[in-house]
């Protein structure tokens, strides 16, 4: 009882306790700006990257679609990343003697975690801005509280993930990439192939998007009661509308725009002549001789014959027709991906926000409310801005200088990477999507691209994801050492 009156005693009054921390609430607001404009300079660049690279969309039509499909991520699947970040890398109840303390502690996981999304961006390299939160969070509580209340299994699960969603993205878009490749791209009529096979790759991405829209949807838009089965039913609907409007709808139209754009870019036979005579020239030295077909006669030696054949040749051109085709469809994974990482990044960059709120208006230090739809959107404009004023540095990073990339390996690419990032929101898991996605391009180039990956440039983003989380926690515990005198 003596306890609890003390408690009572020393605790300021909630007035009291907003006056005494309003600067913190105005200071935060205004880094959690910089700390989105550094998200959407560095990380929202990496959804679009590839479809930039494949020159699919231009910088101005990707900023476009990325604003229009980051927010509807966040605002449709987002929440669940948002409580992760907020209350599962430190155990908050041992600030609710300390409210202050927490508060305070939000401008420094803001500010350590912009400035190096920051610095990363000027030196191009795409980092995580789930590292970033992670590891201002951990450093903040560090020099605060020591290494009490650190939620250690859930930190092991974050970063175990940082690990397998790599590896999971990119064999996920290895395996796409391979079945297109045995569906449509080393057929001899490529063209009509992609065309029977492009409803299909339409049904399974609208399928997969709706269901995680629809299945444990937002508690803001009231989706959280819609049931498993009526999940399924509306993705499953979705899709197969989709399927048929692209087959009998936009199939002829699609027809008529490759073929005219085909026709502009070959207004001659003679182009037309010379490379069919490329292409029988190689097809000649390519084509093995009987006596060849019959060598391998060890095991070792027709596994190896088989594995080469079931691989894409390094050294095959592309039918430019086919890969026009699937640009259309390398737009909606540019989609898909953007809202996959407005689901799940987007809610890491407004959590610090969300808890400067929850404590401020309540001195709610466990913060029991939702995240509230106008601190997602605030968070979606900074990213925004970001992205349209320093997002091109990265998009080439991504998109052009690690692999190369054509629409065909970027549609795989990008879908893989967003099909592993939704998953994990749905977890409440804050995977990076900078890893899906540079995962998803070293895989899929590794086994298609004859000039393969440029191991340098993927060199520097390993190294700058390892530093990542030890420098922003370095950076927030140092701010939170200069704010000390406040507490």
């Amino acid at each position: 009882m003596d306890t609890t009156l003390s408690f009572l005693a020393t605790t300021p009054s909630l007035p009291a306790f907003q006056h005494a921390v309003l600067w913190a609430l105005i200071v935060g607001i205004i880094l959690a700006f910089v700390l989105g404009f550094g998200m959407g300079a560095n990380d929202v660049a990496n959804a679009f990257g590839t479809s930039v690279g494949s020159k699919v969309l231009s910088l101005r039509n990707a900023f476009i679609l990325a604003c229009i499909f980051e927010t509807l991520g966040a605002v449709l699947v987002g929440y669940n990343v948002t409580d992760t970040m907020r209350k599962g890398v430190i155990d908050v109840a041992i600030y609710k003697d300390d409210p202050k303390a927490l508060e305070v502690g939000q401008v420094a996981i803001l500010g350590g975690c912009g400035a190096w999304l920051i610095i990363a961006t000027i030196f191009k390299l795409p980092v995580s801005t789930t590292h970033s939160l992670v590891g201002a969070t951990i450093g903040m509580s560090v020099l605060v509280k020591g290494f009490n209340g650190i939620n250690w299994m859930q930190i092991v699960s974050i970063v175990s993930s940082w690990f397998i969603s790599p590896l999971l993205s990119g064999t996920i878009s290895a395996v796409i990439y391979l079945i297109l490749d045995h569906a449509v791209l080393r057929r001899k009529d490529t063209f009509n192939c992609g065309l029977r096979a492009l409803p299909i790759f339409y049904f399974f991405c609208i399928a997969f998007n709706a269901f995680a829209v629809s299945y444990q949807g937002s508690k803001i838009l009231h989706l959280s009661s819609i049931p498993l089965w009526m999940a399924f039913a509306i993705s499953i609907g979705a899709g197969s509308i989709i399927a048929l409007l692209v087959h009998f709808v936009a199939r002829p139209r699609l027809i008529k725009w490759v073929e005219s754009s085909s026709d502009l870019e070959t207004p001659t036979s003679e182009k037309t002549e010379t490379n069919e005579k490329t292409d029988l020239s190689s097809i000649e030295v390519s084509v093995p001789s009987k006596s060849d077909e019959s060598q391998p006669d060890t095991f070792m030696e027709r596994l190896k014959y088989h594995l080469k054949r079931f691989f894409p040749a390094r050294d095959r051109q592309e039918d430019e027709k086919t890969l026009k085709l699937f640009s259309s469809i390398q737009v909606f994974t540019a989609c898909f991906a953007g809202f996959a990482h407005g689901a799940n990044d987007v809610s890491n960059a407004i959590a610090p926000l969300t808890a400067l709120l929850a404590i401020y208006m309540n001195m709610d230090v466990m913060q029991t409310a939702e995240t509230p739809i106008y601190v997602l959107l605030y968070g979606v404009f900074a990213i925004c801005v970001g992205l349209c004023i320093l997002g091109h540095r990265v998009i080439k990073t991504v998109g052009q200088e690690m692999s190369e990339i054509n629409p065909a390996s970027g549609f795989t690419i990008e879908f893989g990477a967003a099909v592993t990032a939704l998953l994990a929101s749905k977890m409440g898991i804050p995977i990076s999507t900078t890893h899906c996605l540079v995962g998803s391009v070293v895989m899929v180039g590794t086994i298609k691209s004859g000039k393969g990956i440029d191991w340098g440039i993927f060199r520097n983003i390993a190294l700058s994801w390892a530093v990542t989380l030890p420098v922003s926690g370095l950076i927030s515990a140092a701010i939170m050492f200069g704010l000390k005198f406040t507490l």
